[in-house]
């Protein structure tokens, strides 16, 4: 299937009732500024794209929110906890990203969004949850284009500076996404 714009991938997501379980699952946490971010959406499109029936495997499940008030990683362990008691098998991440600033090295992030504009690929620069009418929202601050059409480059953000590009690069190493998804188009920047 070919997937063309945001409302494509919203189309996909809502009638996967895995993924509509897990949004159901983080929405009831209600946690601020939440999203489900990075490889949650990112390979559902490129499984998509690729024809694959049987959903590619994901080594964890990345839960954003944004707390000023409540930092404490303590706190993020604690909503792990309370998302593995609703769905036990989900390798569950959860970071406040009012925090991540100060794990990343970087300025403070303004909210979720911003953090999310701030991650290191374009194609991991999305996030969905349910809205209050129990439909997906979608943001992808870096746009739907390169996910969409199989793209890897660094959001602009990680193009700022060598030493982000670094971590760009060796990210795009390890993950070693062109193992699983032939049809990727990943920038090296050499």
């Amino acid at each position: 299937m070919k997937l063309h714009s945001k409302a494509d991938v919203i189309y996909v997501i809502e009638r996967d009732q895995w993924m509509m379980d897990i949004l159901e699952a983080v929405k009831g946490l209600q946690l601020p500024d939440d999203w489900i971010c990075s490889g949650f959406v990112r390979a559902k499109i490129w499984d998509t794209l690729h024809g694959f029936r049987k959903r590619t495997p994901l080594p964890d499940l990345d839960v954003i929110y944004f707390d000023p008030v409540s930092i404490g990683e303590s706190e993020e362990k604690k909503r792990e906890e309370q998302l593995r008691s609703m769905l036990p098998p989900i390798p569950w991440s959860v970071k406040n990203q009012a925090r991540m600033h100060l794990v990343n090295g970087v300025p403070p992030y303004a909210s979720s969004v911003d953090a999310i504009s701030k991650f290191p690929e374009t194609a991991t620069a999305i996030g969905v949850k349910l809205r209050d009418d129990a439909r997906v929202m979608l943001v992808a601050p870096c746009g739907v284009e390169d996910v969409l059409k199989g793209a890897v480059q660094p959001t602009p953000f990680f193009m700022e500076t060598e030493e982000r590009l670094a971590v760009y690069r060796e990210r795009v190493m390890k993950k070693d996404w062109a193992a699983t998804w032939k049809m990727l188009d990943i920038w090296d920047g050499y």
